[in-house]
């Protein structure tokens, strides 16, 4: 497996690969949402994926996860995946390796009050601030997870200018970066809902992010 910053891990976090690249090679992508679940945005946004029989992977807050459990149910009662985020979002790229290991083991334990036994095979670093966290979500059997295109809809710019960042940017094989929560995600919901149709009429398929690291 290749550990160069252009290879199919992906480019480099301080101690290993991040995945940025699809399982499949080709006109594949992968769908991936941070912060959730929000209370309102994420049934919306799976209302869309379930319409277009489309799955993603979910990288959650174990603060909003406790929050809203019954949303997390949801996710995973319509097959998507789902990713450590970090207990409160907090920028961990200066932590020890103990501290970031009690975070993440406190993240997935809120993941799981939720939903008993249900695997979080990936971590996102929130903010992509690395530091030595991908050795330390390997050690606890996670990919670290991250993203050839983000859409930056953390400020959102209109439904059309994110659908047209996603379009421009998009890349065979590439992980893409959306929001369902920490704000209002409602242009991002609607970005999707145009997107999927698009993309499918274009020959791409919606696929899942690679496990290997």
């Amino acid at each position: 497996m290749t550990t160069t910053a252009e290879g199919p891990a992906g480019r480099l976090g301080r101690t290993g690969p991040v995945v940025e690249t699809t399982r499949q090679v080709g006109s594949y992508l992968a769908l991936t949402f941070d912060d959730g679940p929000h209370p309102v945005h994420t049934p919306h946004l799976l209302s869309v994926l379930r319409e277009h029989g489309v799955t993603a992977v979910f990288c959650l807050w174990g603060a909003h996860a406790l929050a809203h459990p019954e949303i997390v149910r949801e996710i995973v009662a319509d097959g998507h995946q789902l990713g450590n985020h970090g207990m409160h979002h907090d920028d961990m790229s200066g932590w020890s390796a103990e501290r970031v290991r009690a975070d993440l083991e406190s993240t997935t334990a809120a993941i799981r009050a939720a939903v008993p036994g249900v695997p979080v095979p990936y971590f996102r670093a929130p903010f992509g601030s690395w530091g030595g966290t991908p050795e330390v979500a390997r050690r606890l059997g996670m990919v670290p997870l991250g993203w050839r295109v983000a859409a930056e809809d953390w400020e959102p710019p209109g439904t059309g200018e994110l659908v047209r960042r996603v379009e421009s940017r998009l890349t065979p094989g590439a992980v893409v970066l959306l929001h369902d929560g920490g704000g209002d995600r409602s242009q991002t919901v609607e970005a999707v809902a145009c997107l999927l149709p698009r993309l499918a009429a274009r020959g791409w398929h919606f696929t899942g992010p690679s496990r290997r690291s």
